[in-house]
Parts: C-alpha cells; structure tokens; sequence
C-alpha cells in the first residue's frame, strides 16, 4: 500500500516537513511495510523553500540584502537549475521577522526582494518563481520595485524613501529605468488569493491589521495606494489595480503585474514544481492538514489543492487539521474525510504545545482504520 502525505504547515507550530514526517511515522507504527511518500505543501507563504528544498533538487544560494524594516541582513533562495530558482518573500521581509513591537506598516519595505530578484538575474536565472504570502508590508511593492531601478518622486521632485510609510509622498513614477532584464525574463507568483489593490476587498482593508495597521492607517494605506497605483497605470497605459490578485501581499501581486509577471495559485506551483500528481496517481490513500481549516481551504490553500488532485485520481483523501470550523458538508465535497486532531477542550497554547503529540495520536487512528 502507498499513502501520499501533503499537508501544509501548522503554522505556529508545525513546518509542513515537520507535519509529514510526523504522520508518516504515525501509519508507520501500526504497519512498517507501507510505503509512504512524503510531499510536503506550500501555497506560496512561509514555509515554501523549505517544502521545495525537500522535494527537488536544487542549490541553495546566499545573498546580502535588506531585510523587513531596512536592516543589513542574510536570506537566500533556491536555484533549480541553469535558469530556474524560486524565492521566498517571506524569507525576506516576512511578519516573523519583525519583532511584535515594531509591527507596522509604516516601518517595513520590500526592497529586499527586489536585491532577490537583481541577485538572480546577475546569476542567469530567467525563469523565477517568487511566492509572496505571509508579508510583514503594505507598502504595494514600492520598495521591491525601486530595487529594480524604478524612481519615485514626491512632491518637491526628491526621490522617496523605500519604506511603507513613503508611500503617502509620491507624486510621480518613472518605470523607464526598471532593470531591462526583466523583459527577458519570466516570473511566476505563488498567490493564493484574489483581492484587488484597493477597497474593501483591498491589500490595506483585509491584510492590514495582520500587518500591526490601525484602523486609521489602513484608511491612509487604501487612499495612497489608490494614487500610487493609478500614477503606474498611467505610466504603464494598463489597468492592473483590479486583477484578482493584485492586492496580495500588500500590493506586491500589483508591483510583479506592472513587470509582466503571471499570478498563479501558490499550491498550484508548489504541487507542480515537486511533481505530487504522479505521486498521488500511485497512492491508495492521501493525507493533507493545515493549522485551521474552513470554507476557505476549498479556494487556493494547499489542502484543497491537493484533494483536487486526489479526486481527479479518485483517490480517497483525508483532512488532518489543527482546527475546524464551518460547513463540514462544504468540505467533504472535496475531502473523503476531515478530522480536527484536537483530543478534547484546550486553549490556543495548549494546543501548539502539544501539537506534534496530538496530531500523531489522530494520524494513528486512522492508520488504524485503513491498515488493519
């Protein structure tokens, strides 16, 4: 028998690698003669290099760059091969990386990324792969693009900072000195989710409290990304502030469009580029998992991802959560089963604590279920 483990991170707890290995020790203490194929998923957020560091070959490459609030700091992304390599936005300027009290908007940038991609390009890759959740910024990718040699004015004609909060200062943008090797090149992002640049449904409105963001501020972020997004289509002569998508990771789904890049679903990629179709057409069983589960796990996340691949097989697949809430109904149009690997009434950091030990506990069960 072949069981398939894809799960995504527990985040908080649990790497995706960390979550895999633990359930395929849990089937493979009811019966060692199993195999079991460890596939661990990302959906473009924290924790992708690491699920694709374990699935594919690949050279891991250092670089310097700045790191989330413009410090001097170390990061790295994988190359693939002559052309391809994949970088973590969230390796760069990632929310962990902020210390709590400095979580705000106004202090953190995305230049570092754009210091990832140049460095890429100086090593001859021309077919980059960025995942961009799980961001510390709000500030639609202004730092990235300057350091890819965009200039951005204010109003006395000096050129602007690269922090979020220097996005209230721009009068004018000049994309003519974008590095002309972008052309050349192509860049897919990991993204899983649809919203616009600006509104209700917009990169300030929903991802800006998660970013530290007051309401005020998120206010001020929706109007100055309105104006900086429409100083770019300007530039650019394209409407791209509305492309589902273009509010992701605090606009930077918008800055990778003025560049010509595609918006793709982060599980999509992740799933391709470590070639888990083959892996779940061989299986008689997968499993996947997530810290929450819900609705929302049916659009773009990891888990949902993997059991439309395990449906197309007609596989049965099974949901390990470390919570879930919503229409069961609604899930298990999708997933075989779903199980919340909570034993019983416990708080939050309760259940982190004892995260690996519960989730071994609910795997085993079920291995007991299947195998015997």
């Amino acid at each position: 028998m072949k069981v398939v483990f894809a799960p995504d991170s527990f985040k908080g707890s649990l790497s995706s690698i960390e979550v895999t290995q633990t359930m395929a020790h849990a089937f493979q203490s009811v019966n060692k003669e199993i195999t079991t194929i460890s596939k661990p998923m990302a959906d473009g957020g924290e924790g992708t290099l690491e699920a694709l560091s374990k699935a594919t070959n690949h050279e891991k490459v250092s670089f310097s760059c700045r790191g989330p609030l413009g410090e001097d700091s170390e990061s790295w992304y994988i190359r693939l091969d002559d052309e391809r390599a994949v970088i973590e936005g969230a390796n760069i300027a990632g929310l962990p990386l902020v210390p709590k009290d400095k979580q705000n908007p106004d202090l953190t940038t995305t230049y570092g990324l754009g210091e990832a991609i140049r460095h890429a390009l100086d090593n001859g890759q021309r077919d980059l792969m960025v995942a961009i959740g799980g961001s510390s910024t709000n500030d639609g990718g202004l730092g990235m693009l300057q350091a890819l040699g965009m200039k951005a004015f204010d109003q006395n004609g000096q050129e602007a900072g690269i922090f979020g909060r220097d996005l209230f200062q721009i009068e004018h943008v000049d994309l003519s000195s974008l590095d002309p090797r972008l052309k050349e090149t192509s860049i897919r992002i990991a993204c899983d989710v649809d919203n616009p640049l600006t509104g209700t449904r917009g990169a300030s409105h929903v991802y800006g409290p998660q970013k530290g963001a007051t309401e005020q501020q998120v206010r001020h972020y929706d109007q100055a990304l309105e104006t900086y997004g429409r100083l770019i289509e300007k530039e650019l002569g394209q409407d791209l502030m509305e492309v589902p998508g273009a509010g992701a990771a605090g606009g930077l789904g918008f800055a990778f469009l003025t560049m010509g890049a595609k918006l793709e679903s982060g599980a999509k990629l992740v799933a391709e580029a470590i070639d888990l179709r083959a892996s779940i057409e061989e299986a008689d069983y997968v499993l996947t998992g997530e810290g929450q589960s819900d609705e929302q796990t049916l659009y773009g996340k990891a888990p949902g991802y993997v059991a439309e691949l395990a449906q197309e097989f007609q596989k049965p697949v099974i949901l390990l959560s470390g919570g879930i809430s919503g229409d069961y109904e609604k899930l298990n149009e999708l997933f075989t089963s779903c199980f919340s690997i909570v034993p019983g009434p416990s708080s939050l950091d309760q259940c982190i604590e004892n995260a690996e030990h519960n989730l071994y506990q609910a795997t085993q069960q079920i291995a007991r279920l299947i195998l015997r």
